[in-house]
């Protein structure tokens, strides 16, 4: 089994793990997922790094419960994910995804406010606690000057910091986050790498895909390499991340090297 864990961590602890799981979209004989073991640790800092299509997006709809398996196990927790209520899931973690079609004029709070779902009952309003959890995390992305602008009328860039923060009004223990860089200039890109390590410092875990190596190495401290749904490699950045193993993974040569204390990978 791949083991991503923090070097010198004595208590090894999972917060996901994948046993032998296997995976495909109905229709299709193909495989996304072919026998894949694997252990994520609380505490990580976690890139799923790969090329398009290698499966990464369905890991994380996966660990999310939103497909299942044809067969293996995901645990939460070490507890099979089938334990959990959705409630329960909703307030374990929360999902930063790519993109999302709004069709309504929410004000950006109240759409902020739809990630405390799991903590109210059904029909249940939000509390001014509730309120006061999405006014922070708005603060905490830096757009709480948007609070009261329709979604509809956002950047790009603006609405994914508006989807990170639905995400942390979650209070999630572990944050998903798909492609989280894809829409984001350099200033925002800075700005998410600071946010999530923040976050991971405060105990939150944090896995994110990718296929931006620059990114992966800015703010893993451990990563999952994938090709084709198969574990190229799994470790910690220092040892994952080299010029042979991202060769591999990419079908190019690449060559990692340091820029001001930074490793680099230079393609072609």
């Amino acid at each position: 089994m791949n083991e991503i864990n923090k070097p010198n961590e004595t208590v090894k602890e999972s917060v996901i793990q994948f046993e032998a799981v296997t995976f495909g979209y109905a229709g299709s004989k193909g495989l996304v997922l072919d026998g894949m073991s694997l252990d994520v640790l609380k505490g990580s800092l976690t890139a799923i790094l790969g090329p398009n299509g290698a499966g990464k997006t369905t890991l994380l709809q996966l660990i999310l419960g939103w497909l299942r398996p044809r067969s293996g196990m995901i645990k939460l927790n070490n507890k099979p994910l089938a334990d959990y209520s959705r409630r329960a899931m909703g307030q374990a973690m929360s999902l930063v995804p790519q993109s999302e079609h709004i069709s309504f004029d929410f004000e950006v709070v109240d759409y902020v406010l739809l990630g405390r779902a799991p903590y109210l009952a059904p029909l249940d309003q939000p509390t001014a606690q509730d309120e006061a959890i999405a006014m922070e995390t708005l603060e905490m992305v830096g757009i709480s000057q948007l609070a009261s602008r329709p979604v509809t009328a956002l950047s790009g860039g603006e609405r994914q910091l508006v989807l990170l923060a639905r995400a942390l009004a979650q209070q999630p223990k572990l944050l998903l986050l798909d492609e989280p860089t894809s829409h984001l200039d350099l200033g925002n890109k800075a700005r998410l790498v600071s946010i999530l390590r923040q976050l991971n410092r405060q105990g939150v875990s944090v896995i994110f895909t990718t296929h931006e190596p620059e990114v992966a190495s800015q703010l893993a401290d451990q990563m999952i390499l994938m090709r084709e749904g198969k574990v190229m490699g799994a470790g910690s950045a220092g040892d994952v991340f080299e010029g042979k193993t991202l060769s591999e993974l990419y079908g190019v040569p690449v060559t990692v090297a340091e820029v001001e204390g930074r490793r680099v990978a230079i393609w072609g």
